[in-house]
This record gives structure tokens, sequence and C-alpha cells, in this order.
């Protein structure tokens, strides 16, 4: 694309662009990870149902254009929990554009609390079903509970384990395996998802297209540390090959070494 704006970056496992800039919250033991009173239950039906699955529909639409292929692939696995692991290019868009993803099942997402603080929208994020990155060591308890009662509730947790936004990247950048364990551990499905952007016959920005993959399982016969790494690999590949739909840069990424030499 012509006048690309370009991005400079340093180390793709830290580096974070997103425009949203605040101080996060601390996520400690008394965050209400499985709140499950009525009062609760009933919002997060309301808010879920009756409001962010419409307008993430629209906003998937009309903001980008949006098509899915391969979702068939999730439909075995409808009545029981699966991991999906993607890529994290949009910074409110990611959670809201994967509640279309598993429609009509409920799904939950791994956020960094940075999104509790979004203006209007951080305030629906928990009944949105996201699970924010615990700051302690009772927090982490209650935050890998929720997501054992999850899965085995039959709903979908979605993590991106890229961890940091890069808006409108194409590629798929390295991330460790410290997610894989939950998969390792439950023995549940994973799938894989890739936004891709491409080109439009009409209009500046591109198309998002969702490719979906899977499921992928660790191998068994390996230790758990090795099936982490497993399953990590083969995620990773998986999602490297999807990543190549993408045909157009929207915002373009450069090594500050290569912009240098």
């Amino acid at each position: 694309m012509e006048n690309t704006p370009t991005i400079y970056y340093t180390d793709e496992l830290k580096d974070e662009f997103s425009t949203f800039k605040t101080t996060p919250p601390v996520i400690d033991g008394d965050y209400p990870y499985d709140d499950r009173s009525f009062g609760r239950q009933l919002k997060r039906f309301l808010v879920y149902r009756i409001m962010i699955i419409p307008v993430a529909w629209l906003h998937s639409k009309l903001a980008f254009h949006r098509k899915t292929v391969g979702k068939e692939k999730l439909r075995p696995y409808r009545r029981q929990g699966i991991f999906l692991f993607g890529n994290h290019t949009q910074p409110v868009g990611d959670a809201f554009l994967q509640a279309c993803l598993t429609y009509p099942r409920t799904n939950y997402v791994v956020v960094h609390p940075n999104n509790l603080m979004v203006p209007f929208f951080g305030k629906l994020i928990p009944h949105l079903g996201a699970l924010p990155l615990p700051d302690t060591i009772p927090a982490y308890k209650n935050f890998r509970k929720a997501i054992e009662d999850r899965i085995h509730e039959g709903h979908p947790v979605v993590i991106y384990p890229e961890a940091h936004i890069w808006p409108w990247y194409t590629g798929i950048r390295p991330f460790v395996d410290t997610s894989m364990a939950y998969p390792v551990q439950l023995k549940a499905p994973s799938f894989c998802f890739v936004n891709t952007y491409q080109k439009r016959r009409f209009g500046k920005k591109p198309r998002m297209v969702t490719y979906v993959d899977g499921p992928f399982f660790p191998d068994e016969s390996l230790s758990p540390r090795e099936q982490k790494k497993q399953l990590r690999d083969t995620l990773y590949e998986h999602m490297l090959e999807l990543s190549k739909h993408s045909d157009v840069d929207y915002i373009r990424y450069v090594k500050k070494e290569e912009k240098d030499g």
C-alpha cells in the first residue's frame, strides 16, 4: 500500500504497540474470577447475549468486513471445553471479535488487566468472560481454577500467546509455551485461529479473514514439559502457515537494527 505507516520494533517478544496506555489494576486474591451470584450471571447473560454479540457481529462486518474460514472444525467439539490460540492484532477488537467465533457457545478470554481500564468497555469486559492475568499467588490459584472450571463446563477458552498487541500485524510473532500447560494438564483439544488482512476491491482498510485450524493434541508419550513445547511448536507452525493468506500491510513493521543498517 502507498504511504503505509511504519512502526520500528526491537523485540518481538516484549514490544507493545497498543494505543491505549494506562496503569493496570492489581489482580489479587479478591478478584471475583468465579462469581456465580444470580446478579453476576444475569448481567453476563444480558451483556453477552443481548448486547455484545450483536455489537461484535456488526463491528466485525462494518469495521473489518470480516469472514471466517474453517469454523466447521469446531463443531465436533461443541459440547466440550476447548482452547483457542490466536494472533493479537486489534487493541479492543480481539476480545469482542472472538465472541462471534464460537457463537452460540459462550467463551472466556484471557486478557491483560489493562483491558479492565478501557473507558466504558472496561466495565463490560468481565461480563464478556474476561479472565485477567493474576498478579499474586492467591489470584493465580483462583485464575487457574477458573480456567479448569470453564473447560470442565464445556466452554471455549481463548488465549493470545503473543501477549502484546501489534495492530494490523500480518506475521506471527514468537511466543513461549507457558499457556500450553493448560491443554496439556486438562487434556483438552487446542485450536488456532489467525486473523489475516487481505486487499479489498474498494476501501483503504484491508478485509479481515479469520482462519481456524485444529484440533491439536499433545503427544502423551512425552514428558509434560516436552508436551508443552511440542504443542507450542505445532500451533506456531500452523499459525505461520495460515498467516500467509495476508496479502497487504496496513502497517509495516521493521526491526530497528534493519533501519540502522
